[in-house]
């Protein structure tokens, strides 16, 4: 009943997102060891790309955790977890100024960062409803609607997903050309920092492509029971 063919692919994207999980901590811990060359923290690196933006009013708070990084949109505050906020490495100062690159793009108002705020209450919503509509879709086969509510409410998660890859690789293209630009690394240093913010980008590819996978499958059994009847 609930096994697809679409489902081979689901766990190579499964195993591949464990995968950059694995590999951004290894990357992230890797670089940790490595001093940056100025000598500064993550927070301090955060401090000046803020202020050298403008935003001086942006707060940098420490959280506990390891990548627990995020930029606040509501609050307006980038928030570092404690090894980036203290440590003074190539991971420390590249996840710090990435943090940062999210704080412009909300300055300038950046489209896809615009869009995706606009659809998060909408998302948030459909997000918790959309795997309930599924399953009682599967249950109650005899009442077609329902799986295919729970697919257009599951595919507006998908959007946002989609939406935040171009977010997420803008706000560090923003870093690491703003480090080199204001003296915060080396052109050596730029290899190590590439790898770290790359690293990361994989994780959100790979969830990416597990929800689309999934949407396709959703879709692919609707229309079969459509065809069916």
């Amino acid at each position: 009943m609930f096994f697809h063919p679409m489902d081979f692919l689901i766990i190579i994207a499964f195993g591949l997102s464990l995968w950059a999980s694995f590999r951004v901590r290894g990357t992230f811990n890797k670089w940790s060891e490595v001093p940056i060359y100025s000598g500064m923290t993550g927070a301090e690196a955060a401090r000046r790309m803020l202020d050298a933006n403008g935003l001086y009013d942006i707060p940098i708070e420490p959280v506990p955790g390891a990548l627990t990084d995020h930029y606040d949109p509501l609050a307006r505050a980038v928030r570092l977890s404690e090894p980036v906020f203290y440590q003074s490495s190539i991971s420390a100062v590249s996840v710090a100024c990435h943090e940062v690159g999210h704080a412009i793009q909300h300055k300038v108002h950046y489209p896809m960062l615009v869009m995706r705020h606009q659809m998060f209450p909408v998302v948030n919503f459909a997000s918790g409803v959309a795997p309930i509509l599924i399953l009682a879709g599967f249950f109650f086969q005899q009442i077609p609607w329902l799986l295919g509510l729970g697919i257009l409410f599951f595919a507006a998660a998908v959007a946002f997903q989609l939406i935040t890859l171009p977010v997420e690789f803008n706000a560090s293209s923003r870093a690491r050309e703003l480090m080199v630009s204001y003296g915060f690394i080396t052109n050596e240093e730029e290899r190590g920092v590439a790898k770290v913010l790359n690293a990361a980008a994989l994780t959100y590819v790979a969830a990416a492509l597990i929800s689309v996978l999934e949407l396709l499958k959703y879709i692919m059994i609707f229309n079969g029971r459509n065809n069916d009847d």
